[in-house]
């Protein structure tokens, strides 16, 4: 911090010396032209000596600059980990955009939702768009209904729907999206057991079709607390069913994401790498990673190194009733430009 506070305080002196010169010159040698004071060709004072107001401007651009980019720093130690981008920040209507600007931005894998992949089945699938933009499906996130065990039949014959459409696009993972529930009124408790009967016969349809499945906890769904999320994990058959945190959402929902993370880092297989500020609306209180609450470095510190089925995913959500002002692409753009400085590598494009 002094260091950035003698560079700036030291341009500023240069730059008064220059002024300096110039006056001494412009009026013909006085020897003390910076006690003077003259006016511009608009009549604007400028005084040569540095004023309070000066220094404290310079102290001020010294502490922005330490606290924006470790520009002066050491040098960041490069990270292993791989990050990949989800394509919720843009609409459904948007997943070409979505694939050309996460390409675009170096990431190393896409995901997008198990109904988008159905859809564009009509269109001759997505993998042509995927291959031409050199980026990988890893995932599906694909919702199913845990707590109506009246509706399981038909939610695991639409999961091996999900699993076709994954598989065809050279994924290798389905996120378990559950259900929404009314949560003033939703009961765990009597729940749980049709959840974790769910859970666990979805898990082995999945993996007949040769994906992995992992559970992401999600806000306003039949799975969303510490205390639930703790108690689905711990009764789930785990060697069958992994976890796919989000970890935006656990702090979203008052949970430790660094703690959830730690605690069940053994069977972690994928990841949503998401930060929450809870200020912006726009984009349901998120925001572009090390912008908000989450310490992103310390879960970037636990997955590094580890081989995943597969990937941590930068994900930002975006209300599409009301969408952001800032592009989607910028938006994501801020996110991997932090990042950087953390350093994560991204792919040369």
């Amino acid at each position: 911090m002094a260091a950035l506070l003698d560079n700036a305080l030291g341009l500023d002196a240069w730059c008064l010396r220059v002024v300096q010169q110039k006056l001494h010159k412009a009026q013909g040698g006085d020897r003390f032209p910076c006690r003077r004071k003259i006016r511009d060709s608009e009549g604007i004072q400028m005084a040569s000596m540095m004023t309070r107001r000066r220094f404290l401007a310079s102290a001020a651009l010294a502490s922005a600059g330490a606290a924006a980019y470790p520009m002066f720093a050491a040098k960041v130690k490069k990270r292993k980990v791989q990050v990949g981008h989800t394509g919720i920040t843009w609409r459904n209507d948007q997943v070409e955009a979505a694939v050309t600007g996460i390409a675009s931005l170096g990431f190393y894998g896409f995901e997008t939702f198990g109904d988008n992949l159905i859809q564009w089945e009509s269109k001759g699938g997505m993998l042509p768009l995927l291959e031409k933009n050199k980026l990988p499906l890893i995932s599906g996130y694909c919702t199913i209904n845990l707590t109506d065990a009246t509706k399981r039949d038909d939610e695991l014959a639409k999961a091996d729907k999900y699993c076709d459409a994954i598989k065809k696009n050279n994924g290798r993972i389905y996120v378990v999206g559950p259900n929404s529930v009314r949560r003033n009124t939703y009961d765990f408790a009597a729940s749980k057991a049709n959840i974790i009967e769910t859970l666990n016969e979805l898990a082995k349809r999945v993996e007949g079709h040769g994906l992995t499945p992992v559970l992401h906890q999600h806000t306003g769904t039949c799975i969303e607390s510490r205390d639930e999320t703790y108690a689905v994990l711990e009764a789930v058959d785990t060697r069958h069913l992994k976890f796919g945190p989000d970890v935006g959402q656990l702090t979203k929902g008052g949970q430790d994401a660094v703690k959830v993370v730690k605690d069940f880092l053994p069977i972690v297989q994928h990841m949503h790498l998401k930060d929450y500020a809870g200020t912006d609306d726009a984009l349901l209180g998120y925001c572009p990673l090390g912008q908000g609450k989450v310490n992103v470095p310390a879960i970037l510190d636990m997955m590094e190194g580890r081989k995943i089925s597969g990937m941590v995913m930068g994900e930002l959500d975006n209300n599409w009733g009301k969408m952001s002002p800032t592009p989607p692409e910028e938006l994501v753009k801020e996110s991997r430009d932090y990042l950087q400085t953390i350093g994560v590598q991204f792919r040369r494009v």
